[in-house]
C-alpha cells in the first residue's frame, strides 16, 4: 500500500469515532493493550505526561511540548483528532510522522487488526507509541481522546497526570453528572503519580481528591499555586501577569495562543512544569518564556482563537460544548467589534440545546456542517437554534460557503466566528478564503489575508 491507499484502509476498516460516534467506542482497553503487546509494548520505553479534561488539553499539550522542546529534549507529541492531516496527531519536535512510517506501521500491525478489529483510536495510539519508542523520544505529551480510565491512551505511566478540568461533554458516555465524568477522567491517576488538577469545582474536587489518596498520589491544585494577576493583549499576543502564591514572585508571560481562556491553562502548565523540575527535569525560565510564545509554531497546534483574516476579523476555534462556548463568549466581550457573526456547525450525537441556548440573540447566524456522517444536517441545526434558543439564520452545505455567505453581510469592523465543531474548523480552507476575500472591494482595497492563514494547509 501507499501512503493515500493505507489511509483509505485505516478509514474505512476501523471504526472511526470522529466519524461515527458512540459505535466506535470500546468499553475497555484489551485491544490497546494486545496491540501493544504484539509490537513489544512500546509504551513502557518512553517518558510521559498525560493529560486529560473536559476542555484545554490539547493546549495545555502543545505548550507543555513546546515548552519541553525548548528545554532541549526530544519530545513526542500525540494529540486528536487532526484538523487537516492524519499525521497531525503524532509528532515529534513538531515534525508529523514521516508518512512512510505510518505505512510500514500499518503494514506490520494488519494482522492484528484483522485479528482484533480495534478501533481507528486504538491503532493510532499504539501507532504514536511505537513510533515514540522506536525514535528514542527523551518525554512524550500523551492526549487523552474522551474520557480517562478506559481511553486507549491509559496504559502508560507517566511522570506527571494532568485533568485540566470538568465538564459537560459526552455524557451518554462519561455518565450524567460532573461528579461521574470527574470520575472517568480521575481513571488516568496512577499509583504514586503526582496528578496536576487546573481547575476544580465543588462535584468534582472530592472525586479527584479520593483518587490519589487512593493511589497514594501527590495532588496538585494549579489555581492554589499561582494566579494570574493581569490579563492584557500586545501585538496578537496574550500577556499575563503571574504571581507564585507559593514564593510570592511575579512573572510576565507572553502566549501566541491568544485566547483569554488560555489564562486558565497556563496555571495548569506551570504547575506541570514545577512537578517536573522537582522530580529532575531541568527546564530553565528561558524555555519556558521562549516555548509559551511560540507554541504554536514549534507544536503545531491551530484553532483556538486563530485569527486567520483581518477586516473583518475572521476567528476560528474549536470550542463546541458548553464550557467551551462560554469561554469564547468571555473572549468575544473583550473583543472590539460592530456586528457578531457566527458560523456554527455541530455534531448530532449531543444534546446541543443547551449550547446553542448560550449564543446571543442579537448576531447573526450562518448554519452549517462538517462533512462527516456524525454532523447535525445544517438545516436540522437551524431548526433546533431557532426553536430552542430564538436563534435565527441560513443554512449552508458547507463551511466555506458559510463564510462567503458572511464576508457579503460583514463590515471590515465586524467579528465572525468559526466554531460548534473540531471538524468544521478544519474543513476551512485557505485558497476558497483568498477566493473569497479577494473576489470584491470595499471601501479600504481588496481585503487582505494574515500571515498565519496559510498555515492551515
Amino acid at each position: 500500500m501507499d501512503y493515500n491507499q493505507t489511509l483509505e484502509y485505516l478509514y474505512n476498516r476501523l471504526p472511526m469515532f470522529s466519524r461515527i460516534g458512540a459505535a466506535a467506542y470500546k468499553t475497555d482497553l484489551h485491544n490497546t493493550i494486545a496491540l501493544c503487546a504484539a509490537i513489544g509494548n512500546p509504551q513502557q520505553k518512553f517518558k510521559s505526561v498525560h493529560i486529560a479534561g473536559t476542555n484545554g488539553k490539547g493546549s495545555v499539550s502543545h505548550m507543555l511540548a513546546s515548552i519541553l522542546q525548548t528545554a532541549g529534549y526530544k519530545t513526542g507529541l500525540y494529540t486528536s483528532p487532526h484538523l487537516k492531516d492524519f499525521r497531525e496527531r503524532i509528532r515529534i519536535n513538531g515534525e508529523m510522522i514521516p508518512k512512510e512510517k505510518v505505512v510500514a506501521f500499518t503494514e506490520r500491525i494488519q494482522p492484528q487488526i484483522e485479528l482484533l478489529d480495534p478501533s481507528f483510536f486504538e491503532v493510532t495510539v499504539a501507532m504514536a507509541f511505537d513510533f515514540f519508542a522506536s525514535e528514542n523520544v527523551d518525554i512524550a505529551i500523551i492526549e487523552t481522546g474522551l474520557g480517562g480510565r478506559l481511553d486507549s491512551t491509559n496504559i502508560i505511566t507517566p511522570e506527571v497526570s494532568v485533568i485540566t478540568n470538568i465538564g459537560w461533554d459526552h455524557m451518554n458516555l462519561l455518565g450524567d453528572t460532573l461528579e461521574k465524568i470527574a470520575g472517568e477522567k480521575a481513571g488516568i491517576i496512577k499509583y504514586g503519580v503526582p496528578v496536576v488538577i487546573g481547575e476544580t469545582i465543588p462535584e468534582s474536587l472530592p472525586v479527584f481528591e479520593n483518587k490519589a489518596a487512593e493511589n497514594s498520589s501527590p495532588l496538585h491544585l494549579a489555581q492554589q499555586d499561582y494566579e494570574v494577576l493581569k490579563k492584557e493583549w500586545k501585538d496578537h499576543l496574550l500577556q499575563l501577569d503571574v504571581l507564585d502564591k507559593r514564593s510570592a514572585i511575579h512573572t510576565t508571560y507572553l502566549l501566541d495562543l491568544p485566547g483569554i481562556y488560555q489564562a486558565k491553562n497556563l496555571l495548569t502548565v506551570l504547575t506541570a512544569c514545577s512537578i517536573l523540575r522537582n522530580i529532575g527535569w531541568t527546564i530553565p525560565e528561558t524555555a519556558m518564556h521562549y516555548g509559551l510564545q511560540h507554541s504554536k509554531k514549534i507544536s503545531g497546534l491551530h484553532g483556538r482563537w486563530e485569527i486567520i483574516h483581518s477586516k473583518p476579523q475572521l476567528v476560528l476555534d474549536v470550542a463546541h460544548n458548553e464550557d467551551g462556548i462560554r469561554q469564547l463568549l468571555q473572549q468575544i466581550e473583550v473583543t472590539p467589534h460592530k456586528k457578531l457573526h457566527f458560523i456554527v456547525g455541530m455534531v448530532s450525537d449531543k444534546d446541543v440545546t443547551k449550547a446553542l441556548t448560550l449564543f446571543p440573540k442579537t448576531a447573526m447566524y450562518y448554519f452549517t456542517r462538517a462533512q462527516i456522517p456524525r454532523a447535525m444536517p445544517e438545516d436540522t441545526l437551524q431548526s433546533h437554534a431557532r426553536y430552542a434558543a430564538g436563534l435565527s439564520g441560513n443554512a449552508y452545505s458547507n463551511v466555506n460557503t458559510a463564510i462567503y455567505a458572511a464576508s457579503l453581510k460583514a463590515g471590515k469592523d465586524d467579528l465572525i466566528i468559526v466554531c460548534g465543531s473540531i471538524f468544521l474548523v478544519g474543513e476551512v480552507s485557505p485558497a476558497a478564503l483568498q477566493e473569497i476575500w479577494t473576489s470584491f472591494r470595499d471601501d479600504t482595497g481588496y481585503r487582505e489575508m494574515t500571515n498565519s492563514a496559510p498555515s492551515l494547509d
